[in-house]
């Protein structure tokens, strides 16, 4: 399965002796450019003692939301709920912040250090509806790697 070499790679990306930025921009361009409806893959962090996040690095197009309030847009939501977000259709929701004319769909999963929610991956798809229980799972390991550099 497509996920199962990626966490291999991500994993020694991990554990690579480059920078904690280095290693969280080339997970982002792994995941990016070999599952193909990542159009584009990035970390939030929350911005200290603010109740908001600052972007992290990233894969993909630049973008405007490099600073989300908590509540605000899908990664806000996270960032308050604690819970993975997957959404099938960005023109369905509410509360949603448009990166680009081209997304159709997203999925955020927190990230946790030592039990407390400290970020977030974000990923935004040209593709409507293409995210599923594999992913969440995928993503979730992804972030538990993550954390063990951020330590």
């Amino acid at each position: 399965m497509m996920f199962e070499a990626l966490k291999t790679k991500a994993t020694s990306i991990i554990e690579s002796n480059s920078t904690v930025d280095e290693r969280l921009l080339a997970i982002c361009k792994l995941l990016k450019e070999n599952v193909s409806y990542y159009d584009w893959v990035g970390f939030y962090f929350k911005n200290g003692d603010k109740d908001e996040l600052k972007l992290g690095p990233y894969a993909g197009a630049p973008t405007d939301h490099t600073i989300i309030p908590f509540g605000k847009g899908i990664c806000g939501q996270v960032a308050i709920s604690n819970q993975n977000f997957v959404v099938p259709d960005v023109k369905a929701q509410d509360n949603y912040i448009a990166c680009s004319i081209t997304v159709k769909s997203e999925i955020v999963v927190p990230l946790f250090l030592n039990g407390e929610n400290i970020g977030q991956i974000d990923i935004d798809s040209n593709t409507k509806d293409p995210f599923s229980e594999a992913d969440e799972r995928f993503l979730e390991y992804i972030n538990e790697k993550v954390a063990e550099i951020l330590t």
